[in-house]
C-alpha cells in the first residue's frame, strides 16, 4: 500500500471519529444535530478543517423547518494553517441565494436564523483561506434533498474536493429549500489570483 493510500484512509477515519465527536441535540432519528426546531444555530469546523458532509432532516409539523448535521476533515498538511477566516454574504429568508467564499476561500463553517413569518431560514457561510491556493474542477452537485421534504445528504465525492460554496432555491408553496453545492478541487501550488 502507497503512502498516498495510507494518507487517505487516516483522512478519512479522522473525518468518522470527528464527526462522531461532535455534540448536539439528538432526534428520534437517532442522529445527533446541531439545532433544534426553529432555532438559530451557528456551526464552525475546529481551525484548520473544512465542511465535508451535510445532512438535513425535514418536518413540516415543525413548521417546516430542517435539523441539521455537519462533518469536517483537515485540509491537506502542506496546506499549513489558514490566512485569514471571516463570515462571507448573507441571504435573506424566502429568496434564492447562491454563495461562493471570496478570496478563494473554502467553507469551514455554517450559520443559520429561522424566521417564523416566512417558515425559511437564512444562511451565511463561515470561510476559511489557505495560503493563496486556487480553485479548479469546480462542479454543482445535483439538488439536495433530490425533493422538497425528503432527507438531504452530501459528502464530497473522494479526498481533495472542498466545498467552495452553494446555490440555493426555495419553494413559497413547499416551504423548503434545495442545495446545489459548489464543489472545487485546489491548486497545489500558490497563484496570483485574489478571487477565481
Amino acid at each position: 500500500m502507497s503512502s498516498a493510500h495510507v494518507l487517505q484512509a487516516l483522512c478519512l477515519l479522522m473525518v468518522f471519529s470527528t464527526a462522531g465527536a461532535q455534540h448536539g441535540y439528538m432526534h428520534d432519528t437517532g442522529e445527533e444535530w446541531v439545532n433544534t426546531w426553529r432555532q438559530g444555530f451557528n456551526f464552525q469546523c475546529p481551525h484548520g478543517e473544512v465542511l465535508v458532509a451535510i445532512r438535513s432532516y425535514f418536518s413540516e409539523k415543525e413548521g417546516s423547518d430542517r435539523l441539521w448535521n455537519f462533518e469536517c476533515q483537515w485540509t491537506p498538511y502542506d496546506w499549513g494553517e489558514p490566512n485569514e477566516c471571516w463570515w462571507d454574504d448573507i441571504n435573506r429568508a424566502g429568496l434564492e441565494w447562491s454563495s461562493v467564499c471570496t478570496n478563494n476561500g473554502l467553507v469551514a463553517g455554517v450559520q443559520s436564523k429561522y424566521f417564523e413569518a416566512v417558515l425559511d431560514r437564512e444562511w451565511q457561510f463561515y470561510c476559511c483561506r489557505y495560503a493563496r491556493r486556487c480553485p479548479y474542477s469546480c462542479w454543482k452537485t445535483s439538488d439536495v434533498p433530490e425533493h422538497h421534504k425528503e432527507e438531504g445528504e452530501m459528502v464530497i465525492p473522494s479526498y481533495g474536493y472542498f466545498i467552495r460554496g452553494a446555490q440555493t432555491t426555495f419553494s413559497g408553496v413547499l416551504r423548503d429549500r434545495q442545495w446545489k453545492y459548489i464543489l472545487c478541487r485546489m491548486t497545489d501550488f500558490d497563484c496570483q489570483f485574489e478571487n477565481f
